[in-house]
């Protein structure tokens, strides 16, 4: 591999490793070594790359907390606090999330169901405004401090960035920035629709964040929020199982999808 410190390409593979079993290399320019994790957001992390992934999955997938996560893995035979969980969120979330939203550029629905649900953050109420389309993917998610007519044009501007065309038609509540938000995002030949909680799909689709906030107690700062919730989306649309809101997926089909797409998970991660 080239070196990461001069990008020089003369180097020699050493006979050595690192504690952890990466392979170590000497730069015949500058005559530094290094291994696998130089000069990547995993460098001086001390413990294996596939248990930071492991962590990440256990923080976005399942109702644990920061201890909760350092004291299962310590049982794992691998030592470390719970500040260096949140650590890991803070430098990958973000990331990992991107790399989820770029695979689902341009493969959005004609349909969408919009909505906003209550968020606490540091003991105040802000607003996540999330989409579904017709089969039930995800079209998008932002949080927001305010409710506001700025908040909802914001959320469709990102929301055509990775669809890549608009809708045909956007069903919302009766919250009255929406109309002009979508005529000014989306396009005036985009139709609107109102819609109740009883019978529309994204009120079920806002359970998945409903239970996995309630253990967390709220978020400190506005900006942990944002990256919590834009990656458990992520993660939580490409672990998804079926293509449609009706199909039915057995157990069998449910836990290959799973295993499938752990594994493609942990091949975005690694290339990072």
């Amino acid at each position: 591999m080239d070196c990461p410190h001069c990008c020089s390409t003369h180097t020699t593979r050493l006979q050595r490793t690192t504690v952890l079993g990466y392979a170590m290399s000497r730069c015949k320019g500058c005559r530094r070594t290094f291994n696998q994790r130089t000069g990547t957001p995993f460098n001086f992390i001390e413990v294996p790359t596939d248990i930071v992934f492991q962590v990440l999955l256990c923080r976005f997938r399942y109702k644990l907390s920061f201890r909760d996560i350092a004291e299962f893995f310590l049982l794992r035979g691998f030592e470390f606090t719970h500040e260096a969980v949140r650590d890991w969120e803070e430098r990958f979330a973000p990331i990992v999330a991107e790399q989820l939203r770029a695979k689902r550029q341009g493969k959005l629905g004609k349909i969408w169901f919009v909505d906003e649900r209550y968020i606490r953050v540091k003991g105040r109420w802000c607003y996540l405004y999330r989409g579904i389309d017709e089969d039930g993917d995800l079209v998008d998610v932002r949080l927001s401090e305010k409710r506001d007519m700025e908040a909802a044009k914001a959320f469709f501007a990102q929301a055509h960035e990775i669809a890549e065309q608009p809708p045909e038609r956007v069903v919302t509540d009766r919250l009255t920035s929406y109309p002009r938000a979508i005529t000014e995002e989306l396009g005036s030949e985009v139709e609107h629709g109102t819609r109740g909680c009883l019978g529309n799909p994204i009120e079920q689709s806002h359970r998945g964040i409903k239970q996995r906030y309630y253990p967390t107690l709220g978020f400190g700062a506005i900006e942990s929020a944002k990256r919590f919730c834009q990656a458990f989306d992520e993660v939580q649309q490409c672990l998804r199982p079926r293509t449609s809101m009706a199909e039915f997926v057995s157990l069998s089909k449910e836990r290959e999808h799973f295993v499938e797409r752990i594994s493609e998970l942990q091949e975005v991660f690694r290339a990072i």
